[in-house]
């Protein structure tokens, strides 16, 4: 949409916190874009933390901005997100969008004499929250701290929850995000898929050297992952099963808290490439025998980033993985989240058995154009169902 589509002052965007780059702002960059000159609220931002371009967006904090050390551990003021969003009052709008994976859709779009209507773009409901378990599993969360965590949890969610009433309209990432939206909130959602960046990533021609090709393109001789080295990721899967795979090499590229972990139980044939930039990352993805992704994601850009490069994925069987990746056409699943499952699952990979032309023309399906395309019709559709006073948002032509 442009400018004319939605007036100035007539939209709103929201986002949890502006203090690290990911998935998320992916989605948000894209929104703003969709929406120039609206409004940005957000819990905190630090500017120096993001892209040089969010210095030109009209950002509104909440009183979370002036908390010490917030930048850093904002997870730390878990209790202070429902005060500070719910202390919002958007009711001026016409139009509210959400980009929730926290609790800022828990903005007040409803006033005495005033309304705004509030789509959510739901990248997952509060993670932390509802599937606390899992998360307090794999960040080794017990003792003292579980026991003082559950009965605020308990308030969180109920929180939570009614927020989640207040909302109009709510689209998921995937199937099953949006499963857990109705299980969780008990309210239906649309599907609209994240933006991949498929106009970066794309199969490269033929080169000289190397291994050997696979048509007009370069098949190198390696696996690949490209990830944060975190527990959720489950890049430990991976590393246990190269153990298996002594013919076979693994590439991994990423940092984080499990590296040095990870390198102490790797193999010979497991090497840690560490930061790279976007540009290598691409070269990776092109030259791999298939990309790996062992963790379980709502979504997941990087292995449509390597399908858009021309390469199959081997996936394990769950998440936004059921959406993106076709077995036998554009890679595998494996069904266990287990070591010895995904060796096996290897063992059998074939990767000249599948087309670069299938796997770029499967990741278009999760381009940014589609995701323009899919919101802004969706938009459109629910303003023109929308009262009166609404419909002049969507009175030129979206572009």
């Amino acid at each position: 949409m442009t400018s004319g589509d939605l007036p100035g002052g007539r939209v709103a965007l929201v986002h949890d916190w502006l203090n690290q780059r990911g998935g998320a702002e992916n989605v948000l960059e894209e929104l703003v874009a969709l929406f120039p000159g609206a409004p940005l609220y957000t819990s905190i931002y630090a500017a120096e933390r993001m892209p040089d371009a969010y210095r030109r967006w009209p950002i509104h904090t909440s009183w979370m901005q002036r908390l010490p050390g917030v930048a850093a551990y904002h997870q730390r003021y878990l209790p202070l997100y429902p005060l500070a969003f719910g202390g919002m009052d958007l009711s001026g709008y016409d139009l509210v969008i959400s980009n929730k994976s926290g609790f800022c859709h828990g903005v007040q779009t409803a006033a005495r004499t005033r309304r705004a209507l509030h789509i959510c773009y739901c990248l997952t409901p509060t993670r932390f929250l509802w599937l606390y378990d899992q998360y307090r599993a794999r960040e080794q969360i017990g003792g003292a701290l579980d026991a003082a965590l559950r009965p605020l949890l308990a308030l969180l969610r109920r929180w939570d929850w009614a927020a989640a009433q207040r909302v109009d309209h709510f689209v998921a990432i995937s199937r099953t995000v949006q499963d857990r939206i109705r299980h969780i909130y008990g309210r239906d959602s649309t599907i609209i898929y994240p933006p991949v960046d498929t106009e970066y990533f794309t199969p490269a021609p033929m080169r000289q050297g190397g291994d050997h090709y696979l048509g007009d393109y370069y098949l190198g001789d390696y696996y690949l992952i490209v990830s944060r080295l975190i527990p959720y990721k489950r890049i430990d899967l991976a590393v246990a099963a190269f153990a298996h795979l002594p013919g076979e090499k693994l590439l991994v590229v990423g940092e984080g808290r499990d590296l040095a972990a990870l390198r102490a139980v790797a193999g010979p044939n497991v090497h840690f490439l560490g930061w790279q930039t976007r540009a290598r990352i691409r070269e990776l993805m092109q030259g791999c025998k298939a990309f790996l992704f062992p963790g379980l994601e709502d979504f997941g850009i990087t292995p449509v980033e390597a399908m858009a490069a021309g390469r199959p994925v081997v996936a394990f069987a769950g998440g936004g993985a059921l959406d993106t990746v076709l077995p036998g056409v554009t890679g595998e699943h494996f069904a266990e989240q287990s070591a010895v499952c995904l060796a096996e699952s290897l063992a059998r990979f074939d990767a000249a058995a599948y087309d670069p032309a299938a796997c770029r023309a499967q990741a278009e399906r999760f381009s940014a154009a589609a995701f323009r395309t899919a919101l802004t019709g969706y938009v459109r559709q629910v303003l023109s169902a929308a009262p009166v006073a609404l419909t002049s948002v969507i009175s030129e032509p979206v572009r």
